[in-house]
């Protein structure tokens, strides 16, 4: 298990280097972010994916989680942050959430979550809510069938931490595997949970185009911009013949970034 996964405070540091570096200017080849531009992230954890819209200026900042203790370090992490008045956390379920009472969102983020989400259907029509009429949406996730799709990098046992493809394996055989390797209760939970919540790139683009979504800006990397900050790695974006054959390319490339909007109306959006 790498140090990231217990230090919490490291981990919302390096989620800051990568939107910073790569995130952000990703986003803004499609829009303007300044003092007046609102984010919303769900699934924020400690809110470290926010810090650079915050050192941006925007003035309005709202981070949702369902993890209390996560929230909780990001409320202690922020109060250490110039202009911190201008976050808010939210610990509760996104569903839970009136959009009318919340408001809309010039940007909402979701980053590294959507592989969590049981229903993404659900959701991706759900947020619609939160999305101002001229609002973009950035989503990062990795496909399933990625090398490390199964988040196995979480595993304590070294050896498994570093396999690839594995959690592709039957569930049987996977938990039998996990087990046999002496991973805790909580680690398998977490580990089978994620496979049953998996999605891949096609099935992701059949809810865009089902919800409505424009697709304003995709990129398929091979090296995860976010592997420069864990590991050393120069990001690489995935070879433009590799992204354009469906299912094969799930298994080489380590995540995707888009930027979608929904023309719709507001009424539409409810």
């Amino acid at each position: 298990m790498d140090e990231r996964h217990t230090n919490r405070e490291l981990y919302f540091k390096e989620q800051g280097t990568t939107v910073q570096k790569y995130v952000l200017p990703f986003i803004e080849d499609v829009m303007t972010i300044d003092e007046n531009t609102s984010v919303l992230e769900i699934g924020c954890g400690e809110g470290g994916n926010l810090v650079p819209f915050l050192e941006r200026g925007c003035k309005r900042i709202v981070g949702i989680d369902m993890a209390d203790n996560k929230i909780e370090n990001a409320r202690t992490y922020f109060a250490k942050q110039k202009n911190h008045e201008n976050i808010s956390f939210i610990s509760d379920d996104i569903y839970n959430i009136d959009p009318e009472e919340l408001g809309q969102f010039d940007i909402i983020i979701t980053r590294d979550v959507l592989e969590h989400i049981h229903g993404q259907e659900k959701f991706m029509h759900f947020v619609k809510g939160f999305l101002k009429p001229e609002g973009k949406f950035f989503l990062g996730f990795p496909p399933w069938h990625n090398p490390f799709g199964g988040h196995q990098q979480m595993c304590k046992s070294k050896f498994l931490s570093r396999l690839p493809y594995f959690h592709i394996l039957p569930k049987f055989m996977y938990r039998g595997i996990l087990k046999m390797f002496g991973e805790s209760d909580k680690t398998l939970d977490v580990l089978l949970e994620i496979k049953d919540t998996r999605i891949t790139i096609e099935r992701f683009e059949r809810i865009l185009k089902k919800e409505n979504y424009k697709k304003d800006k995709r990129v398929f990397y091979f090296i995860n911009p976010n592997y420069e900050v864990k590991f050393g790695m120069k990001p690489r974006i995935a070879w433009s013949f590799i992204s354009a054959i469906p299912f094969l390319r799930n298994f080489l490339i380590t995540t995707n970034y888009y930027v979608i909007s929904y023309p719709g109306t507001s009424k539409d959006k409810k």
